[in-house]
């Protein structure tokens, strides 16, 4: 996979069809130095004439954000830029796009963001949008108050189980704004190439650093996303020989969530998938799907279809755009 072009597919976004008539989407493969950590690069550009709300079922991966926004028409110097820190959101993202902006993001491979940023287990992020400078102190405007949030937030290192630990840090990491040159560098180039390189060159100043359980947590996040037959944990602890308690550590230090909820994590996103190809005859057999995904039955399926999206997988595929 490291070595591989960026996955063109949509897997995750709801309704994609929609969100790509609105915006440039497009990913990018990052430095070879770089690959075994990083899903690829995402970059959206978009002018709307009137606001749209995107929704994105997250995968179980770390992001680096930097964004701009502003109004139609203005000169970039006028737009507000920002960069964050994007933790696995444990519901369905929503982000509300208006006029004009510019997001450059960097996925990480679920396991692959802690070699980039070690002093912390990934749980701590979980669930977070965090100011860069609250995990790089080095690009904040202010490198004192960075400095002490990163301290602050490294007091749960050797826990790696609280994801809330880091809130103080976090409030105090949002007094310091990112460094400008920096935010200039990725969103300013007009061309993808010049903000790819821009991006590489921001990791490649941070690392990675040697981390065999990062590349082990990769690996068994592949299996999982790779070989739908690991449908419980259990079966993952027969494939690898590792504990269960073991495999609970390993994710909550590397992931940033356990390995059940990266199961059903990419359950849904298979399911997702399916109803969008529903074609006028009914699309796939509801039953038979969530046999094949591991469901208990096709009840337990809409439950979590329905919880996760918000409507069930039959008015979800009668309600999507025609691609």
């Amino acid at each position: 996979m490291s070595d591989s072009a960026p996955r063109r597919d949509t897997r995750g976004i709801v309704d994609p069809a929609e969100l790509l008539s609105r915006v440039r989407f497009r990913r990018h493969t990052p430095a070879p130095e770089l690959r075994p950590y990083l899903e690829h690069y995402w970059l959206i550009d978009w002018e709307l004439p009137e606001p749209y709300a995107s929704h994105v079922v997250p995968h179980p991966s770390m992001n680096v954000v930097f964004q701009r926004y502003g109004a139609l028409g203005a000169p970039a110097a006028d737009a507000r830029a920002s960069a964050e820190v994007s933790g696995i959101g444990l519901g369905l993202f929503t982000q509300k796009l208006t006029e004009a902006g510019r997001v450059c993001g960097i996925q990480f491979r679920p396991g692959g963001f802690r070699p980039f940023a070690p002093a912390w287990p990934v749980s701590t992020w979980t669930g977070r949008r965090v100011p860069l400078a609250g995990v790089f102190p080095d690009t904040g405007t202010d490198p004192g108050a960075g400095t002490d949030a990163g301290r602050d937030a490294g007091a749960g290192t050797d826990t790696g189980t609280d994801p809330g630990a880091g809130t103080d840090a976090e409030a105090e990491a949002g007094h310091a704004g990112t460094d400008p040159g920096l935010l200039s560098a990725v969103l300013s180039p007009d061309t993808d190439h010049a903000r790819v390189a821009a991006l590489d060159a921001f990791l490649l100043a941070r690392g990675p650093a040697p981390d065999p359980a990062a590349d082990r947590a990769m690996e068994l996040v592949d299996l999982i996303r790779g070989d739908r037959t690991v449908r419980k944990v259990a079966q993952l602890v027969a494939a690898t020989g590792l504990s269960a308690r073991s495999l609970q550590r390993l994710f909550a230090s590397h992931v940033g969530v356990g390995p059940k909820w990266v199961i059903l994590r990419y359950r849904i996103h298979e399911a997702l998938e399916r109803a969008e190809a529903a074609d006028a005859a009914g699309g796939p057999d509801w039953a038979a799907l969530a046999a094949e995904l591991g469901y208990s039955d096709q009840a337990h399926l809409v439950r979590e279809f329905t919880a996760t999206i918000g409507v069930p997988p039959t008015a979800y595929a009668r309600g999507v755009s025609a691609p």
